[in-house]
């Protein structure tokens, strides 16, 4: 039978709709599952010694210095920076992308500034390489990320989410909905750049929800990875019926740097190079 979890959103900030029916909080014992993270992160460290010894025997002259494809901006999830990424911003470069961080020090203020500063950034990047950019969110950051695709195509031309539970964003461990419930505790105290009550249940978090759940428009590609080793949200809810679904085995804390996901972001951001370069052969964009 599944557990329904309304009580436990309509006892906090929440709102009710952002945890539909057919999705739940995964139970307080799944954060245990997060312990594999440190696994995931000796996993990248392995993978990493193995390609600088790989660099140090490859001639300077036979290393690659082309780009793929689009620029890539990575955004951190919920309480998290640009920091937690790093690791795989250095795989992405490695492989031939332009990365770019997103300037979110402490994704911990209000959705809809975080976006519009994503968008401000996106069309600086846009402005500065000619072209539209890529998005890498992880868990909060990929649904900021599918909020400005619908917004923005004109600025954005593929999204991949890690853990990001854009169906049923209340879905997540007590721990979260702790924090989340403290930081509207301090804005209402009067602490500045945090999310307040409009943000998680008013008209805020409504918005930031309904344009999560619009149309992706045409030419902008979607991937989403999941992982039912999550131990922070409902991998359910990150599985959304408009994107190419792909599951990973990580936690929700190592898809940021485990090598097998980064391995699947190069293979979505790759993908996304190769039908752009097919449309501008075919003369169906630029």
């Amino acid at each position: 039978m599944t557990r329904r979890t309304v009580t436990d959103v309509t006892s906090s900030s929440l709102a009710e709709f952002l945890l539909p029916t057919g999705f739940e909080c995964p139970s307080p014992g799944a954060v245990l599952r997060e312990r594999s993270a440190v696994a995931e992160f000796g996993r990248y460290a392995l993978r990493a010694a193995g390609d600088r010894r790989a660099r140090r025997s490859t001639p300077y002259a036979s290393r690659t210095g082309s780009r793929l494809g689009d620029p890539v901006i990575l955004v951190p999830g919920f309480l998290a920076g640009d920091g937690t990424l790093a690791l795989m911003s250095r795989a992405l470069r490695a492989q031939g992308f332009r990365t770019y961080r997103s300037h979110i020090h402490a994704n911990v203020g209000c959705t809809l500034n975080a976006a519009a500063q994503l968008e401000a950034r996106l069309e600086s990047i846009a402005m500065r390489r000619g072209s539209r950019v890529q998005i890498v969110g992880h868990s909060l950051g990929g649904m900021l990320a599918r909020g400005v695709a619908v917004r923005r195509p004109d600025l954005v031309s593929n999204i991949v989410t890690l853990g990001s539970p854009m169906l049923a964003p209340g879905a997540h461990h007590l721990s979260l909905r702790a924090s989340v419930d403290l930081l509207v505790r301090l804005s209402k105290a009067g602490v500045p750049g945090l999310m307040s009550e409009e943000c998680v249940g008013g008209a805020c978090a409504q918005q930031s929800f309904g344009e999560s759940r619009q149309p992706m428009p045409a030419g902008v590609g979607f991937t989403a990875v999941y992982s039912k080793r999550d131990g922070i949200v409902d991998w359910k809810a990150c599985v959304d019926p408009l994107a190419v679904p792909v599951e990973v085995r990580a936690s929700h804390l190592g898809m940021a740097w485990d090598p097998r996901v980064i391995d699947e972001v190069n293979r979505a951001l790759v993908r996304n190079a190769a039908l752009s370069a097919v449309e501008v052969d075919r003369g169906e964009s630029a």
